[in-house]
């Protein structure tokens, strides 16, 4: 009765649902009982549903603006209005199926859509804590601001919302391939920073360690707020090469600075 049995479904690129953005509210609707059914009929009892690609909302925030996933332009709500996140919410339940909200915690925007972000967007707001990194734009994990932010924003949908999960997939630092030729992540001020107040990390340790501290302190927060809610990760598949032996490729302790056999 414990087994999870879940499917993924992805926002971003409009990859599962909504299917495009430019369906009308009746549309996404009939879209998401459908995908509903179809899990409820497969004898799956979990859906984990992307509602923050990119520091952005599938759902109705004060923080942060609606997804042009969902509408075509960043800011710019469902009409006739609803609440996707309540929508699936109520409709996942109704089927006896679990609803985890998908969030991503530092990814700020995709290749090709940093012009359209609304002014409510983080990366207008608060420009100092986004970093750009090739095409992309990327909160910094080493802020404080940044974790403050994140945990903000994932507290109010737990507060907010019936959910019974949140779930964290597998972007933490950028993959390298998404940094042009010869660069590092820009977070040569806050190291310098902290070397200059006494710190002995290296920078990989210390890169980790503030991943780490957002993890701790977001398992604190979500069960602060609604202790039934649970809290997972779904951290790129290799967490060290080697481990086990022959295991060989992307070393995520090292590239996305993701430790994830400690948590």
């Amino acid at each position: 009765p414990r087994e999870l049995r879940a499917a993924w479904v992805a926002t971003v690129y409009n990859l599962d649902w909504p299917s495009r953005a430019t369906l009308t509210t009746a549309q996404q609707q009939a879209e998401a009982v459908a995908i509903l059914d179809q899990a409820s009929a497969l004898g799956l009892n979990a859906i984990v549903l992307q509602v923050r690609p990119s520091c952005d909302a599938l759902y109705s925030s004060m923080l942060e603006p609606w997804s042009a996933y969902l509408t075509g332009a960043s800011g710019k709500a469902p009409s006739p209005a609803y609440d996707p996140l309540a929508f699936w919410v109520e409709e996942a339940h109704s089927r006896g199926l679990l609803l985890h909200a998908w969030f991503n915690p530092y990814r700020a925007a995709l290749p090709g859509t940093a012009a359209g972000l609304a002014s409510n967007h983080i990366s207008k707001r608060r420009p100092d804590l986004v970093r750009t990194i090739g095409s992309y734009l990327w909160l910094d994990p080493t802020s404080e601001d940044v974790k403050q932010y994140t945990l903000d924003v994932i507290g109010d949908v737990v507060r907010r919302y019936d959910i019974d999960g949140v779930h964290i997939d597998d972007y933490f630092y950028p993959y390298r391939s998404y940094l042009p030729a010869g660069t590092d992540f820009p977070d040569d001020e806050n190291f310098t920073a902290y070397k200059a107040g006494g710190g002995t990390l290296s920078r990989a340790d210390w890169r980790r360690d503030h991943v780490n501290q957002l993890v701790q302190r977001l398992y604190g927060r979500i069960k602060s707020e609604k202790r039934s809610v649970l809290f997972g990760i779904s951290p790129f598949g290799i967490w060290r090469p080697g481990n086990p032996a022959g295991i060989v490729g992307l070393d995520a302790y090292n590239e996305l600075y993701a430790d994830s056999r400690l948590w």
